[in-house]
């Protein structure tokens, strides 16, 4: 049961949180040109609801994540406390800052108002903060520094 827990927890990962760090990267610059082009204002609607969707999925992560290290017997390390608190803290400001920000230029964009540069830098540098967040998380698991289980 620990491996399909596991297989699960990584799909869970790629294919939820993948999504959301890639479309939330291109965000800021899909906004900054969404009125240069036809598509502009498309694309960027598209980006903020993949991020949205995929965001919703994502708690998913998390709950097989702990599901598996209590298969593991691993659920008081160090390694996994961390990476449950970087979990915590990259969705606290993936809901409080990014999509928040997405909403607002979304809502320029879509009034035909031009965005501001510094609206999209701002964002961009949350959304690096938060792809930086579950990069940390991804080495964590891979790592497990002072793991007992061999790996």
């Amino acid at each position: 049961m620990t491996h399909v827990l596991l297989i699960l927890h990584v799909l869970a990962a790629i294919l939820a949180i993948g999504p959301v760090t890639v479309a939330a990267s291109m965000f800021p610059p899909a906004a900054r040109r969404a009125l240069s082009g036809p598509d502009g204002v498309g694309t960027v609607r598209l980006l903020h609801r993949v991020c949205r969707v995929y965001s919703g999925m994502g708690v998913a992560v998390p709950v097989l994540g702990i599901a598996t290290a209590a298969a593991m017997g691993v659920l008081g390390s160090g390694w996994l406390i961390a990476s449950l608190v970087l979990t915590a803290v990259a969705a606290g400001v993936l809901i409080a800052f990014v999509l928040p920000r997405q909403d607002e230029l979304l809502e320029q964009v879509g009034s035909g108002r031009a965005v501001e540069r510094a609206h999209t830098v701002q964002l961009a540098m949350t959304t690096g903060v938060f792809n930086l967040l579950w990069a940390t998380v991804t080495v964590l698991m891979i790592v497990r520094p002072g793991s007992t289980t061999g790996v």
